[in-house]
C-alpha cells in the first residue's frame, strides 16, 4: 500500500463513522416524530394557548393557505421531535469528535454540552411562559377598535419558532462566557470590563428580536444580563486550559 492511500485510508474511515452517526441522528428523530404524530394537534393547541388565552370570545386563529391546518401541526410535531431527540443528537456528535478530544478537553465538553441543552430548553420555557403571555395581551390590547385580531395559523408558528430560538440561543451566553475564559480567550477581569458593552448589546438585542414594547425588550435584556453575570460567577471556579494539560 503506498503512502497516499495509508493517508486516504483514515480519511474514509472517519466518512463512514460520520455516516453512521448522521444515519442515528435522522433515525431517532423519525422515531420521536412519528412517536409523537398522534398527538400533533393536541401538540399544535398547546403552542397556540398563550395566544388564544387572550384573544377576545368566539375570536380564533385563521387558516390563510388550503393544506396549512394540516402541515402546521406537522411542523410543531416536527420542532417537539427535535427537542425531544436533542440530547441523542448531542450524544452521536459527542461519540464522533472525542476520539480526536484530549482528556481535559473531554471533561470541559461534557458539562458544557449539557448545560447547554438545559439552558435551551430553559430559555424556550421562559420565551412559553412569561414573554408571550405579556407579549400577546400587549399585542390584542393595542389593536384597533373595529379590527379582529384573527392570526394565520402558519405566520403564528413562524412567529413562535423565531421566539423559541432568540430565548433559547440567548440563554446560552453563560455557556458562551465560561467557554472563553477556559480556553484562555478572555480574562476573568476582560469579561468584567465588558459589562457595560454587555448591558447595552442585550437592549440593543431584545430591541431587534422582541416585538416593539418595552416590557418584552425588558424581559429580554434582564435575563440576559443576569445569565452573564451567571456565566462571570461560574468562571471564578474555573481556570484556563492548556491544550497539553492531560490531567
Amino acid at each position: 500500500m503506498s503512502e497516499e492511500q495509508q493517508a486516504q485510508q483514515p480519511l474514509v474511515e472517519h466518512l463512514i463513522e460520520l455516516r453512521r452517526r448522521l444515519m442515528w441522528i435522522i433515525g431517532g428523530l423519525l422515531i420521536c416524530f412519528f412517536g409523537l404524530m398522534p398527538f400533533a394537534q393536541k401538540l399544535y393547541t398547546f403552542v397556540a394557548e398563550p395566544l388564544m388565552a387572550t384573544l377576545p370570545a368566539n375570536t380564533s386563529m385563521i387558516a390563510t393557505d388550503v393544506v396549512a391546518p394540516f402541515f402546521v401541526p406537522v411542523k410543531v410535531t416536527l420542532m417537539a421531535a427535535f427537542l425531544l431527540s436533542l440530547p441523542h443528537t448531542m450524544y452521536q456528535v459527542w461519540a464522533f469528535v472525542a476520539p480526536a478530544l484530549y482528556q481535559n478537553e473531554k471533561r470541559l465538553i461534557t458539562p458544557l454540552v449539557l448545560s447547554s441543552i438545559l439552558l435551551f430548553f430553559a430559555g424556550m420555557a421562559f420565551a412559553y411562559f412569561l414573554v408571550f403571555p405579556v407579549v400577546f395581551k400587549f399585542l390584542a390590547g393595542v389593536t384597533p377598535i373595529g379590527v379582529n385580531m384573527a392570526t394565520d395559523i402558519d405566520k403564528y408558528l413562524s412567529f413562535v419558532l423565531g421566539m423559541f430560538v432568540a430565548f433559547g440561543t440567548t440563554f446560552e451566553v453563560p455557556v458562551v462566557v465560561v467557554l472563553l475564559n477556559r480556553m484562555g480567550v478572555l480574562s476573568l477581569e476582560q469579561l468584567k470590563s465588558a459589562r457595560p458593552y454587555v448591558i447595552v448589546g442585550a437592549f440593543v438585542i431584545a430591541a431587534i428580536i422582541t416585538p416593539p414594547d418595552v416590557i418584552s425588550q425588558i424581559m429580554l435584556a434582564v435575563p440576559l444580563v443576569l445569565l452573564y453575570e451567571a456565566g462571570l460567577w461560574f468562571c471564578r471556579f474555573t481556570k484556563p486550559l492548556s491544550r497539553r494539560q492531560e490531567s
